[in-house]
């Protein structure tokens, strides 16, 4: 229970803003029960009230598989009061079967993702309000290992190391990554138009009025990036993602979209190509920029099939579809939000209303 009982310590004293008397929701599969119970003995010292809402093995599957429309579509008031009432909520990823959802009915992932997002909506104007904080947290499996063509015993290393959990004081190392990445937000805020040049890519848009976010470890551990929210009709161009994705357990892999006007006009993909199509289909919002970020974690240097890693590998970038965020002053609501990557390592540029700051991976004069 070592690493178990520094994770639990690092997301509650360290990522959520907790006091005493909060009720948290731990989220998980069972087979994150050991990370579980480290967070739920931590809460309960912390003078919190932890609710545990866990789920079985390959659950999702079972829903998909069996639900019908109505079924799909409809939201629990226990899940509608939690999302008006809980403080924090910590999310452990963690899955037996990664691809569990790869064989299912993507339509209907569509429509329950649509009826969902009322509670994400909810959750993220109440955490704009700072009435409510949440962290996504990984729990290693043989499945996550496999996907990351690892073994168990090397990803569970490579996992704690990302998290810092194999250092003395992971928190004083969180807060000087927090300082850095404070030092790029000083420097892309205030700018008006973002350029984006690469392989396939040459891309613009509007971030003026928007707020960049310093990503240090207090909504997803492992950490490492700074985004925004774009304003919302402004992307024009084109962008080439070539580190291979997934959402929901649904690979892609060299994604290539087209924008006019702030949304997706034309889309391709090597693979995954019908699900994304589906995928952007989820609703109005689906198809608009939700977020632009600069992956800054230099501890992750590879794909490993998770985006809670890959959308932090250092020197990427990664652009979300779908919705976007409140506290970065985005106003597009969706029940998608998909992270696409692109390594910057070579032959990659980014302008700030018309002046080069980043190139190959680096920040000039920063790095």
């Amino acid at each position: 229970m070592y690493f178990e009982n520094k994770m639990a310590d690092l997301l509650c004293e360290y990522s959520l803003n907790l006091k005493k008397g909060d009720t948290v929701e731990i989220r998980g599969e069972i087979a994150a029960e050991p990370l579980i119970k480290a967070c739920y003995i931590k809460l309960l010292e912390m003078g919190c009230y932890p609710v545990v809402r866990m789920s079985f093995t390959e659950q999702l599957y079972s829903f998909y598989k069996h639900a019908e429309k109505e079924q799909l579509e409809f939201i629990p008031d226990a899940h509608m009061t939690a999302a008006k009432t809980i403080n924090a909520m910590i999310n452990i990823d963690c899955e037996i079967n990664t691809k569990q959802l790869t064989g299912v009915d993507s339509g209907k992932i569509a429509t329950n993702r649509k009826a969902m997002s009322v509670l994400k909506d909810i959750m993220f104007d109440r955490e704009a309000k700072g009435d409510f904080s949440w962290v996504i947290a990984p729990y290693p499996t043989s499945s996550m290992a496999q996907d990351a063509e690892m073994s168990f015993d090397e990803y569970a290393e490579f996992v704690f190391g990302a998290c810092k959990l194999n250092e003395n004081n992971p928190v004083e190392l969180w807060a000087k990554v927090s300082e850095y990445q404070e030092k790029i937000v000083e420097s892309l805020s205030g700018i008006q138009e973002l350029r984006i040049e690469g392989k396939d890519t040459d891309l613009t848009l509007n971030v003026s009025g928007r707020k960049w976010i310093n990503c240090n470890g207090s909504h997803n551990m492992p950490d490492g990036e700074v985004f925004t929210s774009p304003v919302e009709d402004s992307a024009n161009g084109e962008m080439f993602f070539d580190v291979p994705t997934s959402f929901m357990g649904v690979s892609a892999k060299n994604v290539h979209l087209t924008f006019k006007n702030g949304r997706v006009v034309k889309a391709k993909a090597e693979k995954g190509e019908d699900f994304l199509s589906k995928m952007l289909d989820t609703d109005e919002g689906a198809r608009v920029v939700g977020e632009i970020a600069f992956g800054l974690n230099n501890a992750i240097k590879k794909a490993t099939g998770n985006i809670l890693f890959d959308e932090k590998i250092g020197r990427s970038m990664h652009l979300a579809v779908g919705s976007s965020y409140p506290e970065a002053g985005g106003k597009n609501k969706s029940g998608l939000h998909w992270d696409l990557i692109k390594d910057m390592r070579k032959d990659a540029a980014v302008y700030a209303d018309g002046k080069q700051i980043y190139k190959n991976g680096k920040f000039l004069g920063i790095e």
